[in-house]
């Protein structure tokens, strides 16, 4: 019987020892643990501190204010730049357009004006051939003679320069037939002057043929002796091949 109770009492004891031991096992366990969190450059302290427990993350399911909104201001930013853009583009070339409407409308203008600078320049150019020419008409005969002879010559001379016939013995026979050498014959009997057209001049011409067969470079006068030999003589070479050819009223 005491044997037995010994043995239990042994049993008591070592079972305490080996709970002492676990005990401090797990306290320098628990010192390591807390040594080793401690960072590598901070100071060591003989006294221990328990780490403190970390940070818990927080998870929520509700929705996120604001960023909807955020995201739909950017897109409207960009969406007005754009607009912006190009609005700038259609402003520039509106702008363009206006500027090659305003050059082209510039040189239709200065075109214009040339047109009218030219023709005026023209117009006063033949002014002044015109008025050459009256005061060539209107000059003195004096190299040919204020006569029938200087009549005949000077017509022949014109007559040449437009490629007209005649000779000086056709036209001054004829002129003898038809007015003996009146500058101011006027038929008055005939059946031209029945018309109302009467024959006029040296050589006897009504006034249709006269403007019709007008030789420019003399006067537009029936009744002066030049032009109405030339455009006689123009008539003739239309009709007859040239005043030579005439014999009889024409």
């Amino acid at each position: 019987m005491s044997k037995n109770i010994l043995i239990r009492g042994r049993r008591r004891a070592l079972t305490r020892h080996h709970k002492i031991a676990v005990a401090g096992v797990a306290a320098l366990g628990a010192a390591a643990i807390g040594f080793s969190a401690v960072p590598s450059n901070a100071s060591t302290s003989t006294t221990s501190e328990v780490a403190a427990p970390a940070a818990k993350v927080v998870y929520s399911t509700e929705p996120i204010e604001g960023v909807k909104a955020d995201v739909t201001d950017q897109l409207a930013g960009s969406s007005l730049k754009v607009e912006r853009i190009a609005a700038k583009k259609e402003a520039a070339a509106e702008a363009a357009a206006a500027k090659e409407a305003a050059a082209k409308e510039a040189a239709a203008k200065e075109a214009a004006a040339a047109k009218a600078e030219k023709a005026r320049k023209a117009e006063e150019a033949a002014g002044r051939a015109a008025e050459r020419t009256e005061v060539k008409k209107d000059a003195p005969r004096k190299s040919y003679g204020n006569t029938l002879d200087g009549w005949i010559r000077e017509s022949l001379a014109i007559m040449k320069k437009h490629g007209i016939p005649g000779s000086y013995e056709g036209i001054h026979r004829n002129v003898m037939r038809e007015s003996s050498g009146n500058p101011k014959a006027i038929n008055l009997w005939d059946i031209n002057a029945r018309n109302g057209i009467p024959s006029k001049g040296l050589l006897q011409v009504i006034p249709p043929t006269f403007e019709a067969y007008h030789v420019p470079g003399t006067p537009k006068d029936i009744y002066d002796p030049i032009a109405n030999i030339t455009a006689a003589c123009n008539y003739a070479a239309d009709k007859y091949g040239t005043m030579d050819n005439v014999d009889s009223a024409y």
